[in-house]
């Protein structure tokens, strides 16, 4: 390894930053895909509220994917809290996992204009797929490389590995059931995604 990969990408502290304006831009990006009702086509109440009926889906999705990248920054940071220095190597990985992140805003607009299509729908968890993936693959890496804090409490590290392989896993099935409604595969995502969030005390998803 040449002397400047030996010493390039070591601030923590600098992926912390780039990482928090990504999330923070892409978040944004979402919500452009909504759009108000045209003035001129509404005329009364029931226009409008006939309007704003039609544009649930786009809300129900873009809500969605503003929960997922709420829920993936969560569990970026959870593993940054535990990194006791970076490397180059490390750094790649976590732009890797930027990318995908930068991708969501797209496969939100692609799945929200094309709801009722399986292969929207898929993209979409091919997009989550890509940042489990790649947070897995982060994670996986400060533990062979010894880059995580030497103080981590006891069950840190198999805790964090469960939690994302348990929920690409669930993921999954929720996307598989697309096969048989589109409407149903999103709906399990959308539970799993407020799972996630809710974070329950009990129930058989409490644990994971």
């Amino acid at each position: 390894m040449s002397p400047y990969n030996r010493i390039a990408g070591q601030s923590v502290e600098r992926i912390c930053a780039l990482s928090d304006g990504v999330f923070a831009v892409a978040m944004t990006l979402l919500v452009l895909d909504l759009h108000a009702p045209a003035a001129e086509a509404i005329h009364s109440e029931r226009d409008l509220l006939g309007a704003l009926w039609l544009l649930a889906p786009r809300l129900l999705v873009y809500m969605l994917s503003f929960l997922t990248l709420g829920i993936f920054w969560l569990g970026q940071q959870t593993q940054l809290n535990f990194v006791a220095r970076s490397d180059r190597q490390f750094s790649w990985i976590h732009l890797a996992f930027l990318f995908a992140v930068t991708i969501t805003p797209f496969s939100t607009a692609l799945m929200a204009e094309f709801i009722a299509y399986r292969s929207a729908l898929v993209l979409y968890w091919l997009n989550i797929v890509a940042l489990g993936a790649l947070l897995f693959a982060s994670w996986s890496y400060l533990e062979r490389t010894h880059l995580l804090k030497p103080d981590m409490p006891p069950g840190t590290a198999a805790a964090v590995c469960r939690r994302i392989l348990y929920a690409q896993a669930l993921y999954a099935a929720g996307a598989a059931l697309c096969v048989v409604s589109t409407t149903l595969s999103l709906g399990v995502i959308v539970l799993l995604q407020l799972n996630y969030a809710i974070a329950p005390r009990i129930g058989p998803l409490a644990r994971v």
